[in-house]
């Protein structure tokens, strides 16, 4: 897979998520860019195939069934109620998971594609509901080297890069076989084999520098069964940096459960005549903490530091300024 493949596949969430109604596979073809440019039929379908697996691995439910009962074949779509997990607040790399791709990523080439089929699904006739209101929503940034190294997972093709260790200005190179790309607590990494340490490793993407080379051919690279991406990250020793700052917060009754997830409940205390829990957390990367921490809208208030307080407050006033503007 290259680039294109990434979007085609948030293409596809996003046109089966936005439409009551199942989709057919040949009207699929004609509504989700990169599906037309399929070689033949065969390609197509094999194509098609191909993203329904993988959609399926990464928890995303599918939906097979009929319009009506004089519809002869299949269409497939994305039930909002499984898909959106209910009333549960997600922390933002959990947001991930179960938002409008054409909302939540912050990344430009991914944003357009969205949108566009977003146009070719209403074009189509069918019913679209793009406008769930929120107060302020998550936004998933992927670092430059995320693109290339998700397509080589999916290419199976190994790859080298420049990679920078944490808390050293010196680059090394490395080549490593990828098998898949992660998000650990508001970070991205990718894990394979480190073919210059003969054994597992896991990067950050963030102390990734240049480019991302390929090397080899495509399919040299088998994901071995049963590896858990996410425990291996858990429990790399250098996965995770001290906090810089610690930060208390108070957290509306049985609201905002990725803080609570990401803290610990020290007691009992009042914000406005309002009761909740006094959670403290560590902070690794307080300006992006902001970030989430506004995304939590009034379930949280940032008791200490004053300088994320003061933060917080800012950004909410700012999307409060942006919603009076647009009525």
């Amino acid at each position: 897979m290259s680039t294109a493949r990434a979007e085609r596949l948030v293409n596809l969430v996003l046109a089966l998520l936005s439409t009551r109604q199942y989709l057919t596979a040949e009207r699929i073809r004609g509504i989700v860019p990169g599906y037309g440019d399929a070689a033949s039929d065969d390609a197509y379908f094999r194509m098609f195939e191909r993203d329904k697996t993988e959609l399926r691995e990464l928890g995303i439910p599918l939906e097979t069934g009929r319009n009506s009962a004089f519809d002869a074949i299949e269409g497939y779509r994305i039930a909002r109620r499984d898909y959106e997990l209910g009333e549960i607040d997600l922390a933002p790399d959990e947001a991930a998971a179960v938002a409008l791709a054409s909302r939540l990523w912050d990344s430009p080439e991914l944003t357009g594609q969205a949108q566009g089929a977003l146009v070719k699904l209403r074009a189509a006739g069918l019913e679209v509901d793009d406008q769930a209101p929120t107060v302020v929503e998550p936004r998933v940034r992927a670092e430059p080297a995320f693109g290339p190294l998700l397509a080589a997972v999916q290419n199976g093709q190994a790859v080298r890069f420049e990679y920078r260790r944490s808390g050293s200005p010196e680059r090394m190179m490395r080549t490593l076989e990828p098998w898949g790309v992660v998000s650990w607590k508001a970070r991205w990494y990718v894990v394979g084999h480190d073919r210059d340490r003969g054994a597992t490793r896991c990067f950050r993407l963030s102390r990734v520098t240049g480019q991302v080379r390929p090397v080899g051919k495509p399919g040299a690279v088998q994901r071995p069964e049963g590896v858990n991406l996410l425990k291996l990250v858990s429990v790399t020793s250098d996965a995770e940096p001290a906090p810089v700052t610690t930060a208390r917060l108070w957290v509306a009754d049985g609201r905002a459960a990725g803080v609570r997830r990401r803290g610990t409940v020290l007691g009992r205390c009042t914000v406005d005549g309002e009761e909740g829990d006094l959670v403290e957390i560590g902070l690794y990367f307080p300006e992006s903490a902001a970030d989430w921490i506004t995304a939590q809208g009034p379930d949280v208030v940032v008791l200490e530091p004053d300088v994320l307080a003061k933060t917080v407050q800012d950004r909410l006033e700012a999307v409060v300024a942006r919603q009076g503007s647009a009525l």
